[in-house]
């Protein structure tokens, strides 16, 4: 007698308003090619919406919905789906679906700023996340209890966060991994050409430098400690200790690939965070200055001036 086969892991997608479509093509599209290798559904999905009408993506394509979020059963996983903009119709019903399903034990998860919201609605408290790196610096300042990583993807017990775009087919290969086993995740990976499955370790963008890949391992690690250390600059002799070098020859390894002083690096590093800062939170100019390393209001104003071509008071201003 042959077995029933299992029913297929079901899934939803919550949009709300200028939701990123390439977000949630990358990851709908995974299980999709997992179903066609398979040769039967072993993922489903569905889309949720506030109320259940139509939402318009950020490229303006209008996509039809499913279910409004009041009258969802809870799935395997529900991921919430956002765009640029944290405010948009119908949001105080989708922070209370999601305390709902919470409360219900779904597990929940997001895509790019999609993290926010689940913080926002109290999801991820206790737990570790991630947020697309251009929003980091506004989510810790937001929530500076809740653990939020660098990486490309976070899993933690029933919460399931990536940085969003091509991180939102690594996530899903993940979930394809641990359910089938490698051989089918890297299937699926071929069929769209991603050459490596990159893991909850692999870190995002690192700095104004967004591949340092066959560079010197010394050179990343130093890159990474200023990046993860803005708020209290390490010394130049402190970043050559780190990776075990003189300082010397950390000047010459930053000059070779990267063409400037480290310490004209880590001025950039500093400087875009604080543009970050500006742009996405409410905070006093001068508490920006000292979250990314200055300690003086006019020294900030100087060196954001000549970074960016305008003081920082014009930057919020024209903040989108």
């Amino acid at each position: 007698m042959v077995e029933p086969a299992n029913p297929p892991r079901e899934f939803a997608f919550l949009l709300v308003d200028k939701f990123s479509m390439f977000s949630l093509a990358a990851a709908i599209d995974v299980f999709r090619s997992a179903n066609r290798l398979i040769g039967r559904d072993v993922y489903s999905w569905k889309t949720v919406s506030a109320d259940g009408e139509a939402v318009i993506a950020s490229n303006g394509l209008p996509l039809k919905i499913d279910y409004a979020i009041a009258d969802l059963s809870p799935p395997d996983i529900l991921f919430v789906c956002v765009g640029l903009s944290l405010e948009f119709p119908g949001k105080s019903k989708v922070l209370g679906g999601l305390r709902q399903l919470g409360r219900r034990g779904c597990a929940l998860g997001a895509l790019s700023v999609g993290s926010h919201i689940l913080a926002e609605a109290g999801q991820l408290e206790g737990h570790r996340c991630t947020i697309h790196w251009e929003n980091k610096a506004g989510f810790k300042e937001r929530f500076p209890d809740i653990e939020c990583t660098g990486n490309v993807y976070e899993i933690d017990r029933k919460r399931y966060t990536c940085a969003g775009g091509t991180t939102s087919i690594d996530l899903m290969l993940e979930i394809i991994r641990h359910d089938h086993g490698s051989t089918l995740a890297n299937e699926v990976a071929n069929q769209f050409h991603h050459e490596r499955i990159r893991s909850a370790g692999d870190r995002q963008r690192v700095g104004p430098e967004r591949d340092l890949t066959g560079k010197s391992e010394k050179l990343r690690k130093i890159v990474e400690l200023m990046a993860d250390n803005l708020d209290e600059p390490y010394s130049a002799v402190d970043l050559a200790k780190s990776a075990g070098l003189s300082v010397r020859q950390v000047e010459r390894l930053f000059l070779r690939h990267l063409g400037m002083t480290p310490g004209r690096y880590y001025m950039r590093l500093r400087l875009e965070r604080a543009r970050e800062l500006l742009r996405q939170t409410n905070l006093p100019i001068l508490d920006v200055a000292i979250a990314t390393g200055f300690t003086s209001h006019s020294y900030f104003a100087q060196s954001y001036r000549l970074q960016f071509g305008r003081p920082p008071s014009e930057e919020r201003r024209t903040a989108y």
